[in-house]
């Protein structure tokens, strides 16, 4: 019958990898000798990437529903309330899990209520806002 490693003998394997893993990390270079610079490079190409995804699964939600040149109207018609609005929400749902289930819940809450109003007067005041924001967006391009 095989024997099992002590307890003692799995602390010390584990101790002797974690040290050979932070040596590993000690010894790997960035792209700057400083770390506070390649910390800085990597959170501008985490939040780089991440915005990049976000617009590109954005336009393709509404893309289903719109034209590409009109989503991308309406996503840059975005007021800087409802971009703050977005983010804070965003925030407080992935910092913890009762902000998770208060904004799970909030959405869920908002999604019946929109089901509960009658589908025709739903349906076309979401559209005027779209029509709006579209129309705000097109004039922000127009101008650069």
């Amino acid at each position: 019958m095989a024997r099992l490693p002590s307890i003692k003998s799995a602390k010390h394997a584990a101790e002797a990898v974690k040290t050979r893993a932070v040596a590993k990390a000690d010894a790997a270079e960035g792209p700057s000798p400083n770390p506070m610079t390649n910390l800085l490079i990597a959170d501008l190409a985490l939040r780089g990437g991440g915005q990049l995804l976000r617009h590109a699964v954005e336009r393709t939600v509404l893309g289903a529903k719109f034209s590409p040149t009109k989503a991308k109207n309406v996503i840059a018609g975005r007021s800087m309330f409802q971009t703050l609005l977005g983010t804070a929400v965003a925030r407080i749902a992935t910092r913890s899990i009762p902000g998770a289930i208060v904004v799970s819940g909030g959405l869920l809450a908002k999604t019946l209520y929109d089901r509960r109003q009658d589908k025709r007067n739903a349906r076309a005041k979401g559209n005027r806002a779209i029509e709006v924001q579209a129309q705000r967006g097109a004039q922000d391009e127009g101008e650069t």
